[in-house]
Protein backbone atom coordinates (compact mmCIF):
# COMPACT_ATOMS: atom_id res chain seq x y z
CA UNK A 1 0.00 0.00 0.00
CA UNK A 2 1.26 3.47 -0.81
CA UNK A 3 -0.10 6.94 -1.37
CA UNK A 4 -0.46 8.30 -4.90
CA UNK A 5 -0.56 11.77 -6.31
CA UNK A 6 -0.09 14.35 -3.59
CA UNK A 7 -1.11 11.86 -0.88
CA UNK A 8 -4.79 12.12 -1.77
CA UNK A 9 -5.26 8.46 -2.66
CA UNK A 10 -4.39 5.10 -1.21
CA UNK A 11 -3.29 2.50 -3.72
CA UNK A 12 -2.34 -1.14 -4.08
CA UNK A 13 -0.69 -2.83 -6.99
CA UNK A 14 -2.49 -5.90 -8.23
CA UNK A 15 -3.10 -8.29 -11.07
CA UNK A 16 -6.27 -8.42 -13.15
CA UNK A 17 -8.11 -11.67 -12.40
CA UNK A 18 -10.99 -11.26 -14.82
CA UNK A 19 -12.70 -8.68 -16.99
CA UNK A 20 -16.42 -8.50 -17.63
CA UNK A 21 -18.67 -5.77 -18.96
CA UNK A 22 -18.34 -2.85 -16.57
CA UNK A 23 -16.26 -4.67 -13.93
CA UNK A 24 -12.60 -5.56 -13.57
CA UNK A 25 -11.69 -7.98 -10.76
CA UNK A 26 -8.20 -7.26 -9.42
CA UNK A 27 -6.27 -9.50 -7.02
CA UNK A 28 -4.28 -7.46 -4.51
CA UNK A 29 -1.94 -8.61 -1.78
CA UNK A 30 -2.89 -6.87 1.44
CA UNK A 31 0.15 -7.02 3.71
CA UNK A 32 0.67 -5.87 7.26
CA UNK A 33 3.20 -3.13 7.87
CA UNK A 34 5.86 -5.57 9.01
CA UNK A 35 5.43 -8.06 6.15
CA UNK A 36 8.48 -6.61 4.40
CA UNK A 37 10.69 -7.24 7.44
CA UNK A 38 13.60 -9.67 6.94
CA UNK A 39 12.43 -11.92 9.78
CA UNK A 40 8.73 -11.77 8.83
CA UNK A 41 8.78 -15.43 7.82
CA UNK A 42 9.63 -16.42 11.39
CA UNK A 43 7.22 -14.04 13.10
CA UNK A 44 3.48 -14.52 13.52
CA UNK A 45 2.83 -10.76 13.70
CA UNK A 46 3.34 -10.29 9.98
CA UNK A 47 0.60 -11.49 7.72
CA UNK A 48 -0.58 -10.92 4.21
CA UNK A 49 -3.81 -11.85 2.50
CA UNK A 50 -4.90 -11.92 -1.09
CA UNK A 51 -8.12 -10.04 -1.78
CA UNK A 52 -10.22 -9.62 -4.89
CA UNK A 53 -11.37 -6.05 -5.49
CA UNK A 54 -14.17 -5.18 -7.92
CA UNK A 55 -13.39 -2.04 -9.92
CA UNK A 56 -16.37 -0.74 -11.86
CA UNK A 57 -15.43 1.23 -14.97
CA UNK A 58 -16.66 1.90 -18.51
CA UNK A 59 -13.42 1.17 -20.39
CA UNK A 60 -12.90 -2.48 -19.46
CA UNK A 61 -11.66 -3.30 -22.99
CA UNK A 62 -8.18 -1.97 -22.22
CA UNK A 63 -7.61 -4.50 -19.42
CA UNK A 64 -6.72 -8.18 -19.82
CA UNK A 65 -6.31 -11.07 -17.43
CA UNK A 66 -2.82 -11.16 -15.88
CA UNK A 67 -2.14 -7.46 -16.46
CA UNK A 68 -0.49 -5.61 -13.58
CA UNK A 69 -2.46 -2.53 -12.49
CA UNK A 70 -2.65 -0.09 -9.60
CA UNK A 71 -5.96 0.11 -7.75
CA UNK A 72 -6.63 3.41 -5.98
CA UNK A 73 -9.24 4.71 -3.56
CA UNK A 74 -9.51 8.22 -2.19
CA UNK A 75 -8.77 8.87 1.46
CA UNK A 76 -12.44 9.80 1.88
CA UNK A 77 -13.47 6.33 0.74
CA UNK A 78 -10.98 4.74 3.13
CA UNK A 79 -12.24 6.90 5.99
CA UNK A 80 -15.88 6.01 5.30
CA UNK A 81 -15.02 2.32 5.11
CA UNK A 82 -13.15 2.46 8.42
CA UNK A 83 -16.03 4.33 10.04
CA UNK A 84 -18.59 1.78 8.81
CA UNK A 85 -16.42 -1.22 9.65
CA UNK A 86 -14.90 -0.20 12.96
CA UNK A 87 -16.01 3.24 14.19
CA UNK A 88 -19.79 2.86 14.43
CA UNK A 89 -19.64 -0.73 15.73
CA UNK A 90 -17.22 0.34 18.46
CA UNK A 91 -19.47 3.22 19.52
CA UNK A 92 -22.54 0.97 19.52
CA UNK A 93 -20.73 -1.71 21.51
CA UNK A 94 -19.41 0.68 24.16
CA UNK A 95 -22.63 2.69 24.33
CA UNK A 96 -24.86 -0.33 24.81
CA UNK A 97 -22.39 -1.84 27.27
CA UNK A 98 -22.41 1.26 29.48
CA UNK A 99 -26.20 1.65 29.35
CA UNK A 100 -26.85 -2.07 29.93
CA UNK A 101 -24.36 -2.17 32.81
CA UNK A 102 -26.07 0.80 34.41
CA UNK A 103 -29.59 -0.61 33.91
CA UNK A 104 -28.99 -4.33 34.50
CA UNK A 105 -26.11 -4.17 37.01
CA UNK A 106 -24.82 -7.50 35.65
CA UNK A 107 -21.54 -7.50 33.70
CA UNK A 108 -22.13 -10.77 31.83
CA UNK A 109 -25.62 -9.82 30.69
CA UNK A 110 -24.44 -6.31 29.77
CA UNK A 111 -21.65 -7.76 27.63
CA UNK A 112 -24.11 -10.09 25.92
CA UNK A 113 -26.49 -7.18 25.23
CA UNK A 114 -23.60 -5.14 23.79
CA UNK A 115 -22.62 -7.96 21.44
CA UNK A 116 -26.21 -8.61 20.41
CA UNK A 117 -26.65 -4.90 19.66
CA UNK A 118 -24.18 -5.33 16.78
CA UNK A 119 -26.41 -7.90 15.03
CA UNK A 120 -28.94 -5.31 13.76
CA UNK A 121 -26.12 -2.96 12.74
CA UNK A 122 -24.39 -5.58 10.61
CA UNK A 123 -27.74 -6.76 9.23
CA UNK A 124 -28.53 -3.21 8.06
CA UNK A 125 -25.01 -2.91 6.67
CA UNK A 126 -25.50 -6.16 4.75
CA UNK A 127 -28.88 -5.07 3.39
CA UNK A 128 -27.42 -1.74 2.24
CA UNK A 129 -24.31 -3.31 0.67
CA UNK A 130 -25.22 -2.30 -2.90
CA UNK A 131 -25.82 1.31 -1.93
CA UNK A 132 -22.62 1.38 0.12
CA UNK A 133 -20.73 -0.26 -2.75
CA UNK A 134 -21.74 2.58 -5.06
CA UNK A 135 -20.27 5.13 -2.64
CA UNK A 136 -17.10 3.23 -1.76
CA UNK A 137 -15.54 2.82 -5.18
CA UNK A 138 -12.08 1.98 -6.49
CA UNK A 139 -10.39 3.13 -9.67
CA UNK A 140 -7.50 1.82 -11.76
CA UNK A 141 -4.55 4.07 -12.58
Amino acid sequence: MYLCKVHSKISHSGIVESVSSGCVKVRILQASACAACKVAGHCHASESKEKIVDVFCCDTAKYRTGQEVTVCASKDVAGKALLLGFGWPFLILVGVLVIALYVLNDEGLAALCALLALVPYYLVLYLCRDRIGQKLTFSIE
